[in-house]
């Protein structure tokens, strides 16, 4: 074999390595504000309902890239939720988020916001 092509191989060999050890720190798995705050070095995906009782605070003129809100987990725990970025739009229409972050200082870090679309694309069945 050429050097050249051993190079090639080298180079091909550390990248496919470089690919995969990046995606693995990356993935993340579902679970909720109680494991989250028990490991809160680690990212995880939390599924839960906005807490409509609880205030927003997103103030576009102040700081559009941040925004705060409640969420409850789907075992019933309430956390405060604070966002580096800017309030989805349709946010307060959605009937399910996914946040995905870690617990720092109570409260949990979303680095993305995932929102299941609202009812309204469902077809509903009306009576004649």
């Amino acid at each position: 074999m050429k050097k050249i092509h051993i190079i090639g191989l080298l180079l091909i060999a550390v990248s496919i390595g470089y690919f995969i050890i990046n995606l693995s720190e990356e993935a993340s798995e579902y679970a909720n504000f109680t494991t989250a705050i028990e490991n809160p070095e680690q990212q995880y995906h939390v599924v839960g309902m906005l807490s409509k009782s609880k205030t927003q605070y997103y103030d576009p003129i102040k700081n559009p890239n941040y925004f705060e809100f409640y969420m409850t987990d789907d075992k019933g725990i309430e956390s405060k939720v604070v966002y580096k970025g800017a309030k989805p739009e349709g946010f307060d229409q959605t009937e399910k988020i996914v946040v995905a972050g870690n617990f720092e200082k109570n409260q949990f870090l979303a680095s993305q916001i995932l929102m299941k679309c609202p009812s309204k694309y469902v077809d509903e069945k009306t009576e004649i």
